[in-house]
């Protein structure tokens, strides 16, 4: 299975982007998706999951800006991302369990 991640970009802090990662394929669901990110120099963290029929977890820093989704069609997931700071530029990586990882997307965010 492959994760498949689109929407990363440029913005102005403040502003919006929204990030959609879809499966190669739905022989079968995925019962957890979500994002993480890898800034420059620095590990890789969660951003958020959300389980199938579960509520999602966000990461401190991200909660009441970000907000993650699962689309209608099987193994998509999205990101809603607001009021986007500097801090927030990374890598973002979708995931599904138990080890599906996306080829990420960057996102830069300027001061």
């Amino acid at each position: 299975v492959q994760l498949q991640a689109y929407g990363g970009g440029l913005v102005q802090a403040g502003g919006s982007l929204r990030l959609s990662c879809a499966a190669s394929q739905n022989f079968f669901s995925i019962n957890v998706m979500g994002w993480y990110r890898q800034a420059p120099g620095k590990q890789r963290e969660l951003v958020a999951l959300i389980p199938t029929n579960e509520q999602a977890n966000y990461a401190d820093s991200v909660k009441g800006r970000f907000t993650i989704s699962r689309g209608n069609a099987k193994n998509t997931v999205y990101l809603e991302m607001n009021n986007l700071k500097p801090e927030d530029t990374a890598v973002y990586y979708c995931y599904g369990s138990p080890a599906y990882w996306g080829q990420g997307t960057l996102v830069t965010v300027s001061s």
